[in-house]
């Protein structure tokens, strides 16, 4: 969902960076009040900055017309996942740089830089225990995987002391999602009946809530959480957002000197759906995609020979029927920052 093929991260590509594309000085100077040196991304497609399509070169989200009108070159399932999540954190370019991804070979993974480990497709919980339910990801880099990289990355760059990885992390940011959404997805694309699904929330929200746990042991102070978007089974995202939640708030019982922020990626949503922003006849058209009445066909999506690109995607909702647009995006990080700075509890 992007424009012309941008998909900056359902929601938020990085929360921080989209506001660099966005004319709201007043939110940028309230994120750089937070003093973060450094942003730290676990998550799916709507974070991804370039992970998947390492894993996978052939994918369709590696050539155009993904990523050409804002990075003049393909980069994720969500065009620029750079920013994904951290879209509405990341709001501001100038403030944090983009997040390379983990796998990319050329990645600058300096201080004050970051380092983006979510993959598009990815599950909360780990791919062989869903093997077992007869659900098969396109990808094995679930939330652990990524844990795992997470460390391996710390180790690199801390020294044996484990109070040298505290100090350095303390001013971090950590984005701990949005994941979950294609534990569900999947499990309905191999036949699993609603009531089987609803049975999966329990252990996604633990193996999310499992993720905050590590993070906080790596070093990290500040965590923000965030729930999922509505997918059309909207009762079911509310059930596991109310479980996140509640999962959250145990968190801050047992770490009281965390801070750790839901991101409310449904309202966000529903935000956009319920504005006046988008032309009513395209909010339930997929811009880069073709057939139905969605312009959505999930044997031949966006990025296949012969499948069309609207000429004006900021007027679109959906990019390629699975993410949203640039403009999209941009109106939902303005919503989150919006939301989740006075969680942050950054200083004033």
């Amino acid at each position: 969902m992007a424009s012309s093929k941008i998909i900056i991260a359902p929601v938020l590509i990085s929360f921080f960076f989209l506001a660099a594309v966005l004319p709201y000085e007043s939110n940028a100077k309230s994120l750089k009040s937070c003093g973060f040196d450094a942003i730290y991304q676990l998550g799916d497609s709507i974070s991804d900055t370039g992970n998947f399509i390492q894993e996978k070169p052939s994918a369709v989200y590696a050539r155009f017309p993904y990523g050409e009108t804002f990075f003049n070159r393909p980069t994720v399932p969500v065009v620029s996942g750079e920013l994904n999540l951290l879209g509405p954190l990341q709001q501001v370019q100038q403030v944090f740089p983009f997040l390379d991804a983990y796998l990319n070979p050329n990645g600058t993974f300096t201080r004050g830089h970051g380092v983006n480990f979510a993959v598009a497709s990815s599950t909360a919980l780990p791919a062989d225990f869903l093997s077992k339910k007869r659900i098969f990801p396109p990808t094995y880099s679930s939330l652990s995987v990524q844990l795992d990289w997470m460390f391996s990355h710390f180790n690199s760059i801390c020294f044996s002391d484990e109070k040298d990885c505290v100090e350095k992390l303390k001013n971090s940011l950590f984005m701990v999602g949005e994941i979950g959404v294609n534990d569900y997805t999947y499990a309905f694309f191999h036949g699993k009946t609603m009531e089987e699904v609803k049975n999966m929330v329990p252990d996604v929200v633990q193996a999310i809530r499992d993720a905050v746990k590590r993070v906080i042991g790596y070093g990290a102070r500040r965590v923000a959480v965030p729930g999922n978007a509505p997918i059309g089974f909207n009762n079911l995202s509310a059930y596991h957002n109310d479980l996140l939640k509640q999962a959250i708030e145990e968190l801050k019982r047992e770490n009281p000197n965390v801070v750790i922020a839901y991101a409310d990626y449904y309202n966000a949503f529903q935000w956009i759906l319920t504005s006046a922003r988008f032309d009513a006849k395209s909010t339930h058209k997929a811009c880069c995609g073709t057939g139905g009445d969605y312009g959505y066909d999930a044997m031949k999506m966006c990025g296949a020979p012969g499948v069309p690109v609207c000429p004006q995607p900021d007027r679109y909702i959906s990019w390629d029927g699975v993410d949203l647009t640039q403009k999209a995006y941009q109106y939902m990080a303005l919503w989150i920052i919006d939301d989740i700075l006075p969680k942050l509890r950054c200083p004033a």
